[in-house]
C-alpha cells in the first residue's frame, strides 16, 4: 500500500524543484500520483508549486470528482486522468511550462532528433499536440494520439506533460527535454547543428533495445530515423512545420564519411531578389561542402 504522507511530501519536493528551475511561474503547473485504482492525489489550483505543503493536496476519483482536500483540485486534472486511463503503467503525471521546450510548442517547431545520445535513448521522438483551451476534456484528449508512444509531450502554446512510474521519473523527462531544447537553441545561435550519421543513430536504437527501452522507430519499415517520422502525420492538424531545424540528409558518401550535417533551409518568406540569390548561394555552397 502506498505511503500517502511520503507521496504528498515527494509531490511538494518536485513542485519546489519545478518552481526553482523556472518551469512553473506563479501558480503554474500541476502534479499527480495514482494512489489506488480509482483515486488520484493531485495538486490544488491557485497555489505556487514552490510553496505547497502536504496538507494542501487533494484526492479525486478517475472522473475528476474531488473526494478530499480543503483546497480545490487543479482544473487540469482531466489531462492527468486521460494519461492514466491510457497507460496502466503510469502512476504519476507532471505538467509545467519549461521555457525552452514550451518555445518549441509556441513556434510549432518539431524537436530535432539524432543530436544527443541521452535524448535519443531516454526521449526519442517528442510530439506536439494541437491546441485546445486548457482545463476541459477536449484539452485532455489532445494527448491521446501520442500517449502510448512517448513519455513526454509538448502541448501547443502551453507547456509540457510527462509521466512515469514515480513522481521523480515523471519529472525527469521534462527536465531532459528542456535542457535539450536549450542546447539546440544555443547551437543554432552559434550557426550549426551537427547530427549523428545514420549508423550512429542506429547504434543508439540498438542500445535502447538491448536495455529494454521501447522506441516506435524500431517498429517501422523504411523509417528515416532522424526525420520525426513517428508523429509527422499529426503535424498538419497541429500546425507543426519545420522552420528552424532541418533534419540531416544522408547520401551514401555522407554516411561513409560520418558527416551528418544538412544544408541550411531556404527561408520561406523572402521579400526581395537579393535575399533570394543570397539564400540560394548559401544553400548551394553548403551542399558542395558536404560532398
Amino acid at each position: 500500500m502506498a505511503n500517502i504522507l511520503k507521496l504528498r511530501q515527494e509531490i511538494c519536493e518536485i513542485g519546489d524543484r519545478l518552481y526553482k528551475r523556472g518551469f512553473a511561474a506563479a501558480n503554474d503547473g500541476n502534479i499527480s500520483y495514482r494512489i489506488a485504482e480509482d483515486r488520484v492525489l493531485c495538486t490544488p489550483t491557485m497555489i505556487s508549486k514552490g510553496f505547497m505543503k502536504p496538507d494542501d493536496l487533494c484526492v479525486v476519483d478517475m472522473d475528476g470528482k474531488q473526494i478530499s482536500g480543503a483546497r480545490k483540485r487543479t482544473s487540469e486534472v482531466m489531462l492527468h486522468l486521460a494519461i492514466m486511463k491510457e497507460r496502466e503503467d503510469v502512476k504519476s503525471v507532471v505538467h509545467c511550462h519549461p521555457p525552452h521546450a514550451t518555445a518549441f510548442g509556441v513556434a510549432r517547431e518539431p524537436i530535432p532528433q539524432c543530436v544527443l545520445p541521452e535524448v535519443e535513448v531516454f526521449l526519442g521522438d517528442v510530439p506536439i499536440t494541437r491546441y485546445e483551451t486548457p482545463g476541459g476534456r477536449d484539452f485532455a484528449d489532445t494527448i491521446l494520439p501520442f500517449v502510448k508512444k512517448t513519455n513526454v509531450i509538448i502541448l501547443a502554446n502551453h507547456g509540457t506533460v510527462s509521466y512515469g512510474e514515480t513522481v521523480e521519473r515523471a519529472y525527469w523527462w521534462t527536465e531532459i527535454l528542456d535542457a535539450y531544447c536549450r542546447i539546440l537553441m544555443l547551437a543554432r545561435g552559434l550557426g550549426n547543428v551537427n547530427y549523428f550519421t545514420e549508423p550512429e543513430a542506429r547504434d543508439l536504437l540498438a542500445l535502447k533495445k538491448k536495455w529494454g527501452i521501447a522506441d516506435p522507430r524500431n517498429e517501422l519499415q523504411n523509417c528515416d530515423i532522424c526525420a520525426n517520422d513517428i508523429f509527422r502525420t499529426s503535424w498538419k492538424e497541429s500546425g507543426v512545420e519545420r522552420r528552424a531545424f532541418q533534419p540531416p540528409s544522408y547520401s551514401p558518401e555522407e554516411t561513409a564519411s560520418g558527416n551528418g550535417k544538412s544544408p541550411p533551409p531556404v527561408p520561406a518568406d523572402l521579400s526581395n531578389q537579393e535575399s533570394l540569390i543570397q539564400a540560394i548561394t548559401d544553400r548551394v555552397m553548403a551542399t558542395l561542402m558536404l560532398k
